[in-house]
């Protein structure tokens, strides 16, 4: 079977009831295109039933999915490191880790894996890479100081003796 004709099967329209056909949002935009594959497909099933609207798939995602290795960049890891006592050895293992991994095919998996495995007790730096996500979008968010909790106190200036004193 050709490769096109794989991709013509994944993306083959199909029939919910007799309105509503699901199509891929390539589908969909590509049946907008005067001359393409989609666009006869969809001509010749508007020819079958006049009345079919599409409708694109929706993949669902798990909100509740958690991500083990969330935050842990290379430049965490780098800065994790340095905290260390023996930084500067470990510094060294870890740019040497990098340069090693760019022959496996996932190079991150390989660095994160000498990480994991020399840094044992994940909970205690949990914390840190979690701090460190903080900081940075702290510093790209033009908001913080807005958010921050005194910013949130209304205060009744008539309650407060004022310093001015008209006298002085």
């Amino acid at each position: 079977m050709k490769k096109s004709a794989v991709v013509a099967m994944k993306n083959a329209p199909r029939f919910v009831d007799d309105t509503h056909v699901c199509v891929t949002k390539s589908f969909a935009k590509n049946a907008r295109t005067f001359g393409t594959t989609e666009y006869k497909m969809w001509r010749a099933i508007k020819a079958d039933c006049p009345d079919a609207e599409m409708v694109t798939k929706t993949i669902k995602k798990n909100p509740n999915k958690k991500v083990e290795t969330k935050n842990m960049k290379y430049k965490h890891m780098a800065n994790f490191i340095r905290q260390q006592e023996n930084a500067d050895k470990l510094m060294a293992e870890f740019k040497k880790q990098i340069e090693l991994s760019k022959v496996q095919t996932n190079p991150y998996r390989c660095v994160l894996a000498w990480f994991l495995q020399t840094f044992e007790n994940y909970d205690s730096y949990k914390n840190f890479f979690e701090e460190a996500a903080k900081k940075e979008a702290q510093k790209n968010d033009i908001f913080a100081l807005v958010k921050n909790e005194a910013a949130f106190t209304e205060e009744d200036p008539a309650d407060e003796e004022s310093d001015f004193d008209p006298e002085r």
